[in-house]
């Protein structure tokens, strides 16, 4: 494999004047700054629909897109809005920093506006009911067919949800709750109009993310998607499969997943995420993760398989616990669904995310799968024993990174670290000047045997811990760092460049 380099960053953090990243002109630009900065991948998280606590990794559904990425200023070339009313609407006052209450509020207003205003709509105005506009319906109807498998249940599931004030679904009325046939029939007649909107919305994002995907590979960029190992409780892959989880008659779960008690968190992580019923997947050959993997395909040229140790074993906790302190180990699936996932997409590229505790047998399975696992470089220096995420210890198969979404930046990272941990780091990175503290931990990254290193921007932009995505195991200050416009210049772009050649990964 070719020694090659890239840049994490969300879509959600990229600049724009809508209050959130999206797949506006900001996005285009970021391409072309990874080009010019001799880049080969971007990754992003998880493209989902983001639900409570805003995590990319708890999603409305494993299978639809954001609604937030979708770009207005389309709409507004389209005729759909005005620019008028979009700039009436209030996205938020802090461009850093996502506020998701003015995001959640305005968005889907004038998303709505912009749909009641199309040639999709149930009941399209005059201006829109056209015949020239009749090829837009059919692509609209080609594509509800094609997507059939996923898109029926969560527009419903959307539609109902909105229906019932965006409660849970646990909180529907039993009969729609436990989709009884007459309930389904019943909510589809009622909420078609709503139904048919959720729809839009998943055309509207699988077309402006495939053009810019297109773009991106006209680049020479791939894009490095993320697939979180479990779909929320609260989903349209819960609702209308529960047969996938381990539920109770009544729809509950039995247990949940999380992580146990480890550097980030002394009592673990209560995730709450539902766990497979891997017995009922291995009986009809893993077909709905085949599907999932096969949509991840059609979105990413690689996919980065979150908490990939839960393919080999998963710790699931019981249900109602407060912590994650009490859960157990249980046996997962391990080859067989990767021997099924091969067979679906073939031997397309896949990242394990092998970090943390490892056991013989994890370790076992990411070798047999030949997939890169991950490397840390902030996970390396505890000054009292020796460590894996050392660079020396490197295999050439793995992909390292100076830090990932989970971690603080590196200058906030090594700022926090303690004495002798600071000093192992600085006298192994070579650290002389503090004026630029990431630059040296890059560097060691892109001279490691790796063949591929990826760095968050924010680590290139040398920031602290203002610039951080997420505290695992918190809530209310996650997800929300964006780049402010002006910051990805041509000398920064020219400097990465610099870096990549030097190193062997341009």
């Amino acid at each position: 494999m070719k020694r090659k380099c890239g840049v994490l960053l969300p879509v959600a953090s990229l600049p724009s004047k809508y209050g959130i990243g999206c797949f506006s002109r900001e996005a285009y630009d970021f391409i072309d700054f990874l080009s010019n900065a001799g880049q080969t991948y971007w990754q992003i998280l998880p493209l989902g629909q983001t639900g409570y606590g805003d995590s990319p990794y708890q999603s409305f559904s494993t299978f639809a897109g954001n609604p937030y990425f979708i770009d207005l200023d389309q709409f507004v070339e389209q005729g759909y809005i005005s620019e008028k009313e979009v700039r009436s609407c209030k996205f938020g006052k802090d461009p850093e920093f996502i506020d998701y209450a003015a995001v959640y509020k305005y968005r889907f207003t004038i998303l709505r506006k912009a749909y009641d205003n199309s040639p999709y709509a149930m009941e399209p105005g005059e201006k829109w009911k056209s015949s020239e506009f009749d090829k837009c319906r059919e692509s609209f109807d080609s594509f509800i067919k094609d997507n059939e498998s996923w898109l029926k249940d969560y527009a419903l599931y959307s539609a109902v949800k909105k229906h019932f004030d965006s409660r849970s679904f646990m909180e529907w009325d039993d009969d729609i709750r436990l989709r009884s046939d007459k309930a389904v029939k019943k909510y589809t007649e009622l909420l078609a109009d709503d139904i048919r909107f959720y729809e839009f919305l998943q055309l509207i994002f699988a077309a402006q993310w495939s053009g810019l995907k297109k773009y991106a590979n006209s680049r020479k960029i791939k894009i490095i998607g993320d697939i979180p190992i479990y779909v929320a409780f609260d989903s349209a892959d819960t609702w209308s499969h529960p047969e996938l989880f381990k539920l109770d008659k009544k729809g509950f779960p039995t247990v949940v997943a999380g992580c146990p008690p480890d550097g980030f968190s002394a009592t673990g992580q209560l995730w709450g995420n539902p766990i497979y019923n891997w017995e009922y997947h291995k009986e009809t050959g893993f077909k709905w993760w085949c599907e999932r993997i096969t949509n991840c395909f059609n979105l990413y040229d690689v996919v980065r398989i979150d908490h990939f140790r839960g393919i080999d074993e998963y710790y699931e906790i019981p249900y109602g616990d407060k912590t994650a302190e009490h859960g157990k180990w249980a046996p997962g699936p391990g080859f067989e669904l990767i021997k099924a996932i091969r067979s679906a997409v073939g031997n397309k590229p896949i990242i394990a995310e092998d970090l943390g505790y490892l056991t013989p047998s994890v370790m076992k399975l990411v070798r047999k799968t030949g997939y890169p696992g991950m490397k840390v470089i902030q996970f390396a220096f505890d000054s009292r024993e020796e460590s894996d995420y050392l660079p020396h210890n490197y295999r050439h198969n793995c992909v390292v990174y100076t830090g990932t979404h989970d971690n603080d930046t590196t200058r906030g990272w090594y700022n926090s670290i303690n004495r002798l941990d600071r000093k192992f780091a600085k006298d192994y990175v070579g650290l002389k000047n503090t004026a630029n503290i990431s630059l040296p931990f890059i560097r060691v990254a892109f001279m490691s045997v790796a063949d591929t290193a990826i760095i968050p921007i924010q680590d290139y932009l040398d920031l602290g811990t203002e610039a951080r995505i997420n505290y695992p195991s918190t809530l209310g200050n996650n997800w929300k760092w964006r780049l402010l416009p002006g910051q990805l210049t041509d000398e920064l772009a020219k400097q990465m460049k610099e870096l990549a050649v030097t190193y062997c990964r341009c």
